[in-house]
């Protein structure tokens, strides 16, 4: 039988409808309204890096404008409707899937038994009790306040203390929370001070939760394959993806599509029934430029986006200066249903500073992009925090081709 073809302008569309990206979107971006943002995500992943805004806040602002970095703050550190934990990555997660990680506590434990003594100073699992009791007796605290007297050196970011990585093991096992942050500081306190009742006393099994994660993935991500199900909360294994995806075809909950690829290649992909129905009725997208992180959750799965739009991104963070091909933190930039190039832009004091823009292969530059580029920028300006917005005299630059 032949399977149903979602085109590529169709599978876009549907693609950046999940993630909330297709339409200019209003709201308050606070409060429910905040929460509806982080429930339909699925989650926000966070990272320290902020050149311009962190990624977790940049991640919300692209789909509502009037978000500012307090309202996330206050669904995890006042309302308890979001907590703090591991998908892929660090990450913010709604507080109703906190009975679905209980899986993922289980086997992270297994992991970090596993692998840790091999990654890790020694001494960090003789630290472990200490400090679960100096939390319950003390309260909310960070890496600063546990292990007194440990050498506090450190070769590399994930190169901690012995008593920090006792804290980062509690918290991964389920058996810490956290509760708040100061700056970028993780504060620790016990799940029973931090995980409301209803959801810290839920329970699911095991057969249930892995139900769970696989169709609430696929339901944010519209169409994938069972690698990319697994990979969404990077809770239920590659081969429990591969088990209820056949389970789930054989009962008709769900059907194999094709979809095609940017370069018209065709790519077996697991959707609801009348997905591709339902692609032919979005709306055409909003012709706004948008400035994305560049851990978006329409672009964190680089082959995917690579795939679906033709847009090829690394970080180049970890690459050495003289040899990074466009910088440090450079900015995906989306225009429509395309990715139309990426910029170098950073906040300088009280200035936004375009450094540089490369546009795509195929994307003219007229005046009119210049002028939907420079409108993004001052979009974002209150969030970054700056008053004045510069582009340096060569921004605009040839387009390179990636690799």
């Amino acid at each position: 039988m032949t399977r149903p073809l979602l085109t590529n302008p169709a599978a876009r569309r549907l693609f950046l409808d999940r993630h909330l990206l297709l339409q200019p979107g209003g709201g308050a971006g606070r409060g429910d309204d905040l929460m509806e943002v982080l429930t339909a995500l699925g989650f926000v992943q966070v990272d320290s890096v902020n050149t311009l805004a962190r990624s977790h806040d940049l991640i919300l602002w692209s789909r509502r404008g009037r978000y500012r970095p307090k309202a996330l703050q206050h669904l995890v550190a006042r309302h308890r409707t979001a907590f703090e934990h591991w998908t892929h990555d660090a990450a913010i997660v709604p507080m109703q899937f906190y009975p679905m990680w209980r899986l993922k506590f289980d086997r992270d434990r297994a992991r970090m038994h596993q692998r840790w003594p091999a990654w890790r100073r020694e001494g960090w699992d003789a630290e472990i009790e200490s400090v679960r009791a100096h939390v319950a007796a003390h309260g909310p605290a960070c890496s600063m306040d546990v292990g007194e007297g440990e050498p506090r050196g450190s070769t590399g970011w994930w190169d901690w203390h012995p008593s920090k990585t006792a804290l980062e093991y509690l918290w991964r096992a389920g058996e810490l929370a956290i509760c708040h942050r100061e700056g970028f500081r993780k504060y620790y306190d016990l799940c029973d001070r931090v995980i409301p009742a209803t959801w810290r006393d839920t329970r699911m099994s095991e057969a249930e939760i892995i139900d769970w994660t696989m169709n609430a993935a696929l339901d944010r991500l519209g169409f994938a394959t069972s690698g990319e199900l697994a990979a969404f909360f990077e809770i239920a294994t590659r081969d429990e993806a591969k088990a209820w995806c056949a389970r789930a075809l054989a009962e008709g909950r769900i059907i194999e599509i094709d979809v095609e690829t940017a370069d018209g290649a065709v790519r077996r992909s697991f959707a609801r029934p009348g997905l591709v129905e339902e692609a032919a009725t979005l709306p055409p997208p909003t012709s706004r430029v948008r400035l994305l992180s560049p851990f978006d959750p329409a672009l964190r799965d680089r082959a995917r986006a690579e795939r679906l739009f033709g847009f090829t991104y690394r970080i180049e963070i970890f690459v050495p200066a003289p040899k990074r091909q466009y910088g440090y933190y450079v900015f995906p930039i989306m225009q429509g249903d395309r990715l139309i190039g990426r910029m170098d832009v950073k906040r300088e004091g009280g200035t936004l500073a375009v450094r540089a823009f490369w546009p795509e292969q195929g994307v003219r530059m007229g005046k009119a992009r210049q002028a939907a580029i420079e409108a993004e920028c001052q979009r974002i300006m209150p969030l970054a925090g700056v008053q004045e917005l510069t582009f340096a005299p060569d921004w605009l630059r040839q387009t390179l081709r990636t690799g």
